[in-house]
């Protein structure tokens, strides 16, 4: 009777590993920008060093990601973590400042693509249009949502989906309710 080998939950160290990757950077890259050795972060990937605070502060600064995106690794039961994410333990992603509030659906960053829960508060729009390497699809839950994809401008509803590839795009929000989109993402960029 074959038995399946139980794999070890995603770590802080592979979240880390991910993100640089998807950001095009080397270890020596990487450590540069920490003014750190390439001994210590490919430690810290491979969870042999536990960074401080304030390294987390400054990887995060440098991965261009919130410091809450860090933490919570270890927030579901051990048998869940890796398969489940329960809907109060979602990671919040990005600040709220432009009325996007974005949560991570995946368990961790280790896969070739990333789940996103996105809130699109009301009234609300992206401050300058973004280009990201990327391909995504979204799926609109609720609301509606003006997207403006390459030249192309678009209203989407509920059950309409959409895809950006490497296009720039904009979004805005000009309703009075908010609107609410799942978003995969790959390779991730969170």
């Amino acid at each position: 009777m074959l038995h399946e080998v139980p794999q070890n939950p995603p770590t802080l160290g592979a979240d880390l590993r991910a993100l640089r990757k998807a950001r095009g950077l080397t270890l020596t890259d990487m450590a540069e920008a920490l003014e750190r050795s390439v001994g210590w972060l490919s430690q810290v990937e491979r969870d042999k060093s536990e960074p401080t605070i304030s390294d987390l502060r400054q990887i995060a600064q440098v991965l261009d990601v919130p410091m809450s995106m860090l933490f919570g690794q270890s927030s579901a039961p051990a048998h869940e973590q890796g398969y489940i994410v329960r809907a109060g333990a979602r990671r919040p992603m990005g600040g709220s400042d432009e009325g996007l509030i974005e949560e991570l659906l995946s368990p961790d960053l280790t896969d070739d693509f990333e789940m996103v829960h996105s809130t699109f508060a009301p009234r609300s729009e992206m401050q300058m249009p973004a280009t990201r390497p990327t391909q995504e699809v979204g799926y609109v839950v609720e609301g509606k949502l003006n997207l403006r994809i390459g030249t192309q401008e678009f209203s989407v509803g509920p059950g309409d989906s959409f895809r950006i590839r490497g296009e720039e795009y904009h979004w805005s929000n000009p309703h009075d309710e908010p609107c609410v989109a799942i978003w995969v993402i790959a390779p991730p960029v969170y």
